[in-house]
C-alpha cells in the first residue's frame, strides 16, 4: 500500500515523496483512514513507529488550505512539540497553510504574530499554551481537530489539571485524536471524558526490551557508580552515549565530573534555557557531542538516530520508563547496548522493572574492574515482610 491509496491528497503525497516516504507505517495505515473520516480516535504507539505523521498527514488533507486556527497539538514537552511542528511544516510545504509553535523559555513577540496572524495549527505546551488563552493573545472557540499527544507523559508530569482547562476552552463539537504510548486507567478515563465513541488502534505496543537491544544490570555500590561509567566509556567502541538521570542536580553533576577528566559531553533537563536544550540536543544529532547527559525528559518522543549505547546511571523509578530510555538505542533495525548500574537501593525498583517486561534482567560485573564489594550476580532476593 502507497500513501497515495489511503486517500491522501497529491499535495501531500508529494511532500512525502521528496522526503524520500512511499509506504505508510502500520500506525499510518490504520490511524490515517480513520482521522480522515472525521472519528475519534486512541492511538497506543511506541516511539519510532511513525505516529507523528499518523496524525499530522491525515488533519493538512483535512485542514487543506489557510482560513484560520482549527488544530490544536497539545504535547509535553518543548522537544517534542518542536519536531511535530517541524513535521507539519515539512508535510505541508505544498500547501499554504502556517503552523505555530508555542512552548515556554523564550519570548512572546513570535509566538503572538503567529497567533495574531490565524495558524491553522497550533502545536505547543500546555503551561505556555495557558499564558496565551489568559492573555487572550490565543482563542480556541473555533478549534475543530484537537491533537493530544504522548497523554500518559504529559499527566506523568503533573499536566492534567492544565490539560483539562485547555480541552474546556475547545468547542464539544471537535475531532480529538489522543495518542499515548501507553493506555493506564488514567488515560482511559480522560479518554472518556474527552472524547466522542473513539476508536482504537494499538500499534508496537512494547512492554519489554526491542530485540535489537542487548541490556543488562551491573550491580554497583552507590559510590562507584561514577568510576564504573567512565570505565564503560574507555572501553567502549561508541559512536553516541545516551545517559539518564533521575534528577537535574545528578545529570550536571556527572557531566562536570567528566568534563574535568576530559570527556566532552552536554546535558539536557528541563532547568536549562530552551536555546541550550536545543544545542545540546543539535550537537548530539550532528555528533559534535558524543555524549549526552539527560533527565527523562530524552527517554520519550525525540528521534535521535545513531545511539549506540544508552547507560541508566540511576535506575529509573516508573518502569515504563525503563522501556523507553533504552528505546533510545537499537532504532531502525540496527542494534544497541543497554546498561543499568544498580545501588543497593534500587533493587526494588529493578524487581519492579522485571515485572512489567515479565522477564529477568541479567546481572553482570565488568571484568577487571576494582569493585569495593563483589556484587551479586543472581537475582537478588525480595525482603520477606516478618510477622508481626
Amino acid at each position: 500500500m502507497k500513501f497515495s491509496d489511503i486517500g491522501l491528497s497529491k499535495d501531500i503525497c508529494k511532500a512525502l515523496a521528496d522526503k524520500g516516504y512511499e509506504t505508510p507505517t502500520p500506525v499510518q495505515e490504520q490511524a490515517i483512514p480513520i482521522i480522515l473520516k472525521g472519528k475519534d480516535i486512541i492511538g497506543s504507539a511506541q516511539t519510532g513507529t511513525g505516529k507523528t505523521a499518523a496524525f499530522a498527514l491525515p488533519v493538512i488533507h483535512l485542514l487543506k488550505k489557510h482560513k484560520r486556527t482549527r488544530c490544536l497539538v497539545l504535547t509535553p514537552t518543548r522537544e517534542l512539540a518542536i519536531q511535530i511542528q517541524e513535521q507539519f511544516v515539512a508535510y505541508s510545504k505544498f500547501t499554504n497553510l502556517q503552523v505555530a509553535l508555542i512552548y515556554g523559555g523564550v519570548g512572546y513577540g513570535a509566538q503572538r504574530k503567529a497567533l495574531k496572524d490565524k495558524a491553522d495549527v497550533v502545536v505547543g505546551t500546555p503551561g505556555r499554551l495557558l499564558d496565551h488563552i489568559f492573555q487572550g493573545t490565543l482563542k480556541l472557540d473555533e478549534i475543530e481537530i484537537l491533537i493530544l499527544d504522548e497523554v500518559d507523559r504529559m499527566l506523568d508530569m503533573g499536566f492534567i489539571e492544565d490539560v483539562q482547562k485547555i480541552v474546556n476552552k475547545c468547542p464539544k463539537d471537535r475531532q480529538t485524536l489522543l495518542f499515548s504510548a501507553t493506555v493506564p486507567d488514567v488515560v482511559k478515563r480522560m479518554a472518556k471524558w474527552a472524547q466522542r465513541d473513539p476508536e482504537e488502534v494499538v500499534i508496537g505496543q512494547r512492554v519489554s526490551a526491542a530485540d535489537t537491544v542487548d541490556h543488562s544490570i551491573y550491580p554497583v555500590s552507590s559510590i562507584q557508580k561514577f568510576d564504573l561509567l567512565i570505565q564503560f566509556l574507555e572501553q567502549w567502541d561508541y559512536q553516541s552515549v545516551l545517559i539518564f538521570t533521575r534528577t537535574r542536580v545528578g545529570a550536571d553533576r556527572i557531566a562536570r565530573w567528566a568534563k574535568q577528566i576530559g570527556h566532552n559531553v552536554q546535558t539536557m533537563h528541563s532547568d536549562m534555557p530552551q536555546r541550550m536544550r536545543q544545542k545540546a540536543l543539535a550537537d548530539f544529532k550532528s555528533g559534535a557531542t558524543e555524549i549526552l547527559i539527560a533527565t527523562d525528559i530524552a527517554s520519550r518522543g525525540l528521534d535521535i538516530a545513531g545511539v549506540s549505547h544508552v547507560l541508566n546511571y540511576d535506575v529509573p523509578q516508573h518502569a515504563e520508563d525503563y522501556v523507553h530510555r533504552i528505546g533510545r538505542t537499537g532504532r531502525a533495525n540496527s542494534t544497541g547496548e543497554a546498561f543499568t548500574l544498580m545501588g543497593s537501593d534500587e533493587v526494588a525498583d529493578v524487581h519492579r522493572i522485571e515485572r512489567y517486561i515479565g522477564q529477568e534482567i541479567p546481572r553482570r560485573k565488568l571484568e577487571g574492574f576494582p569493585y569495593r564489594y563483589e556484587p551479586n550476580l543472581g537475582k537478588t532476593q525480595r525482603r520477606k515482610k516478618r510477622n508481626r
